[in-house]
């Protein structure tokens, strides 16, 4: 229900226009000698608690400015001119990337009543067409034979490619089916805005109302008779805050507006319970949530809240059998699982269904009749544990690896008695498991085939512990070709993220068995401030302790130096948005540790934007980052560490920065001024920046276009450690 940044006095820049710099190219024997962009001078003094800050490219951020388009445009050229000479590899490792995908296939279908929905990728085409079939024959088998031909009666819901067709971006927000299967709303964006249009197809026609709603975020609810749809819309600043009520049929200019969030630090979602008799609109900011509910049968009642906020109290909410099960951190910061009466009544008694357990983080829940299955964590490792409400007895699922991940499947049947999973490693192709909760028995349902080849016996994935400055144990996971050992140390990839409390799991990718099969080790960095070791080791990486997010990464990057695993002229980092954010900090306080850095929409011009309330996301995340504007202690923390405000004159790694120009999470102005102070005070520096000027925050939509772009960022990380093969 989230908008999140994710899965980004100094002298002015010299150097010659776009027209300029592509004369400089063709002059040139090597990028070395391309001229940086231009710009023109016009310092903005920013002031907060008495203290001026000087800021030389703030007119960066007005995008209608010709000379800004023209600036983006030389320093797009400037990128390509940088990187042309790997464009060779780059055109291999793309062909590696598309070898190693099925790009005809389809996923498991899942039954929702009478209907089995799934979806559908066909070779040549961007995005996925969704289907439903009546069939309920899932084996692997049958699957297998339905990649190229069709399930009996199989209907087409939504093809994304001819919705797609008109724009150079699409993506599709939401799709949800009515209750009975009648009709399907769904939200589209073809900017990377990140901005809704809401639409409902017939699908007993095929095709769509005339209902189109603009300007709507991030959620959809259907009403029980099916006539009635509940969506958000954004505010100026891009918060989902006010929840509204459309009726088939009628003209958008008369639906109504059925709640508004006036505190800038909530925003809000909305969705069904599992069993679809509530409508549930959660109204949540980063340390406090407040859950409201109105029954599906009357959607022109009025919401009630399931328990009133109270600042601090986090909690999650689904129905079943007359009571909502409650995920709370009240008196509980690793979360504990309760039962409440559906009555209503603020203060119903509640009972305890797994207590809280220090240590263990309770992340989700899901809900059947006779079994409630719950997704923990601890020790940097995912679980589930299966709970079987008549007997009252617990099990935890056995995994085969560690590392190793599992998360939720779509379960959208309270009767059903088998619970879907997904299980991936580091070597271990992604795989949707059914665990049937009554016999015991697990089948796995499909699992990711690389039609070019793969043997897992070839890799091994570990588990490494860094220590931190203040002595905390930092986890690391690490996959490489076995043979790499007999050639140590090794070109390596450190990837981090370190906010939100998010974790990065140790998932599978074919992309990267282009470096793996190169001889890179590959190692993710489990920093404080995700959440990968419990809710303390969020909190222990956020407001003013964030640094340990830094100080935990730069530890890990030293333990793979230390213990022989790679080197600094052979170690390249990499991170997005808030972990583009660890990259800017980590090059400027470890220059020395990292060969290359790989910053994707990096949050590099925090004190900035956190001063700002006006922008996207920012008055949603003062709890996660601190409020400079009120908080003289939060603004000195920030401007210890953002990158934008501590670019030394230390020669930096070389580096690779993505943007985009939509992008409503990091500002794309945040990374190109970060490259502006760069190049000012080093002028010799390397640094290639590329701003996708028709995408946003998840870069191009297309998948096509997304393995061209993974193509150009593992050719920047071989190219700079002279792996060029």
């Amino acid at each position: 229900m989230t908008l999140q940044r994710r899965h980004r006095a100094s002298a002015p820049v010299t150097g010659g226009s776009r027209r300029e710099l592509a004369a400089d190219a063709e002059r040139s024997d090597g990028w070395r000698h391309i001229a940086p962009p231009a710009a023109r001078r016009r310092d903005r003094v920013l002031t907060a608690h008495g203290k001026d800050r000087i800021d030389p490219w703030y007119w960066l951020r007005d995008r209608d400015d010709p000379e800004v388009r023209a600036y983006l445009d030389a320093e797009n050229a400037y990128a390509d001119a940088r990187l042309s000479a790997t464009a060779p590899l780059r055109e291999r490792i793309y062909s590696e990337i598309l070898e190693r995908i099925e790009e005809t296939d389809m996923t498991v279908p899942v039954k929702k009543g009478p209907w089995m929905y799934f979806a559908r990728t066909r070779q040549g085409l961007n995005y996925q067409i969704h289907c439903r079939t009546r069939s309920s024959t899932i084996t692997a088998e049958a699957l297998e034979a339905a990649k190229h031909g069709a399930f009996a009666g199989e209907e087409v819901v939504l093809d994304e490619n001819d919705l797609a067709i008109a724009h150079d971006y699409f993506t599709l927000g939401d799709i949800e089916c009515s209750p009975n299967h009648r009709f399907v709303a769904y939200l589209i964006d073809t900017t990377g805005a990140e901005v809704f249009t809401l639409r409902i197809r017939d699908l007993a026609t095929g095709s769509d109302l005339d209902d189109d709603i603009e300007r709507t975020s991030y959620g959809l609810a259907w009403s029980s008779d099916e006539t009635t749809i509940f969506y958000t819309r954004p505010d100026a600043a891009m918060r989902p805050w006010q929840l509204w009520r459309h009726k088939l049929g009628s003209s958008p200019e008369t639906d109504v507006c059925v709640y508004t969030e006036t505190d800038d630090r909530f925003h809000l979602g909305v969705t069904t319970s599992k069993d679809d008799t509530f409508i549930i609109m959660g109204v949540e900011s980063k340390s406090t949530s407040e859950m409201w509910a109105l029954r599906a049968d009357d959607p022109y009642g009025a919401f009630q809240p399931i328990q009133t906020r109270r600042q601090g109290v986090e909690y999650s909410v689904d129905h079943l059998h007359h009571r909502f099960i409650v995920l709370t951190n009240d008196d509980a910061e690793d979360f504990r699982l309760i039962a409440i009466d559906d009555a209503l009544a603020d203060g119903n008694d509640s009972t305890e269904i797994v207590a809280h357990r220090p240590g263990i983080r309770i992340t989700g829940f899901d809900v059947f009749d006779n079994h409630l299955a719950v997704y923990e964590r601890s020790n940097a490792t995912s679980s589930i544990r299966l709970i079987d409400l008549v007997t009252s007895t617990a099990k935890v699922l056995d995994l085969p690896e560690t590392p190793s991940t599992v998360w939720d499947a779509p379960n959208p049947e309270l009767s059903s008695r088998v619970l879907r999973y997904h299980y991936t490693s580091l070597v271990t192709p992604s795989s949707v498991l059914e665990h049937d909760m009554e016999t015991g028995i697990t089948r796995v349902l499909k699992q990711q085939v690389l039609p070019g080849g793969y043997d897992p016996s070839l890799y091994r994935t570990d588990r490494l512990w860094a220590t931190a400055e203040d002595g905390t144990r930092v986890p690391i996971s690490i996959v490489y070709r076995q043979d790499v050992t007999e050639g140590l140390p090794a070109p390596a990839l450190l990837y981090g993220y370190g906010s939100y409390e998010h974790c990065i799991d140790p998932r599978f990718s074919p992309a990267r068995l282009s470096l793996l099969d190169r001889g890179f080790v590959y190692a993710i960095a489990h920093v404080r401030g995700g959440g990968e070791m419990g809710r303390s080791w969020y909190l222990d990486g956020k407001l003013e302790h964030k640094s340990n997010t830094f100080t935990d990464f730069i530890a890990c990057a030293r333990y793979l130096i230390e213990h022989g695993w790679t080197a600094p002229d052979r170690l390249v980092a990499r991170g997005g948005s808030a972990g583009g954010l660890l990259m800017g900090a980590v090059a400027n306080m470890a220059p020395e540790l990292f060969h290359a850095i790989v910053a994707e929409v990096p949050f590099v011009d925090c004190l900035t934007t956190m001063l700002d309330p006006t922008l996207p996301l920012t008055a949603i995340e003062w709890e996660e980052w601190g409020n400079p504007l009120k908080d003289p202690s939060a603004y000195d923390w920030i401007a210890g560490y953002s990158p934008y405000d501590n670019v030394t004159s230390w020669t930096l790694p070389h580096l690779l920065v993505l943007a985009g120009l939509n992008d409503p999470r990091v500002a794309y102005w945040e990374p190109v001024k970060w490259v502006a102070k760069i190049r000012a005070v080093q002028p010799g520096s390397d640094v290639a920046l590329r701003i996708a000027m028709g995408s946003g925050h998840a870069g191009p939509s297309g998948r096509y276009a997304a393995i061209d772009e993974e193509a150009l960022v593992i050719a920047f990380i071989l190219d700079s450690v002279g792996i060029n093969a």
